[in-house]
């Protein structure tokens, strides 16, 4: 490709995902400002379930889990894919009355949601160190360390489980291999339940999920000099018990070919033909297990909410 006035990794994502069979798209991608919007509208919304349960799970087991991160000195608390701060609030406060000595490292690929970030977790807090970064934090663990600080890293929201198993277990390993001794991993992980729960989850009565999946078409468009006609395509959510994995999926309204100017390709959809948005896993003990021991961790805490919907568990390397 030549140099263009477009995100050249976004481009080859796209491209990628486009002339994939079946095709799909990297729902890292969804985080424009309108989707930022539109995911704080989901959240918001009655039938997604996960931000109150996670919410309730880290307020009621916030001081525990500050006393297990606590000792063995100052430490950086890493959260991957930060989001809003909404919730991480309850952690550092109780760390804060443990009077635990430690930097707050939000890395986001969003810019604009590590603005909201600050502005939320900033007020009231004259003691916190907050020091964002807008990054690809798969990159940005490349990086050396900090000489002589333990690392605490944070991955919650069900985060995890916008990955396949595999790749779950790869990005694990990596993560992995970015800590020693006395790190911990604090990981939020939605857990399997009533079908009917999940399924309204990602299929909302105001319609905000589709229009986040839609929204990614929009930003093609945009920044790709695309021709996607949204009307052409419907969200289209599926849910497998066994597996626990919830997929969105946007379906092809009819027999139509669309255009990426900036790439200058073209690909054709077939009537019925669903492109992979994104996946949310979730989870039971068994495959828990399963990546924990794969990727190297063991399991150190776990701690629930009150309906045992979600669990935050705090992983350590495993061995150290």
């Amino acid at each position: 490709m030549d140099d263009q006035a477009y995100d050249p990794a976004f481009a080859q994502a796209v491209l990628d995902g486009l002339a994939a069979t079946p095709k799909r798209l990297s729902s890292q991608y969804f985080y424009d400002a309108a989707g930022d919007r539109l995911f704080q509208q989901i959240m918001a919304s009655p039938e997604y379930y996960l931000t109150d349960c996670e919410r309730a799970s880290l307020q009621e087991h916030s001081d525990a889990m500050a006393v297990a991160l606590s000792p063995g000195g100052p430490f950086e608390l890493l959260e991957l894919g930060a989001g809003d701060g909404s919730k991480i609030g309850f952690l550092l406060d109780a760390l804060h009355r443990r009077e635990a000595e430690f930097i707050y490292r939000p890395l986001d690929i969003s810019a604009h949601v590590l603005q909201l970030l600050a502005e939320r977790v900033r007020p009231g807090r004259p003691w916190l160190d907050v020091q964002p970064l807008a990054v690809n934090y798969m990159d940005w663990l490349a990086q050396p360390r900090r000489p002589g600080i333990r690392r605490v890293f944070a991955f919650m929201g069900s985060n995890l489980g916008n990955f396949s198993e595999a790749v779950a277990i790869a990005f694990l390993a990596a993560l992995r291999g970015a800590m020693t001794a006395g790190d911990f991993l604090l990981v939020g992980l939605d857990l399997k339940k009533d079908p009917a729960i999940i399924r309204a989850a990602y299929n909302d009565s105001a319609g905000i999920t589709a229009a986040f999946n839609l929204n990614l078409l929009e930003r093609i468009n945009r920044e790709l000099a695309a021709d996607f006609d949204i009307a052409r395509f419907q969200h289209c959510p599926s849910y497998d018990p066994k597996s626990g994995a919830a997929r969105s999926f946007l379906a092809s309204c009819c027999d139509q070919q669309v255009y990426l100017a900036a790439l200058d390709r073209r690909f054709h959809f077939a009537a019925g033909e669903r492109m992979q948005m994104e996946i949310s896993q979730k989870y039971d003990a068994a495959l828990i297990d399963r990546i924990t021991q794969a990727a190297g961790f063991a399991v150190a805490h776990r701690y629930y909410d009150e309906r045992r919907w979600f669990t935050n568990q705090l992983w350590v390397p495993a061995g150290g």
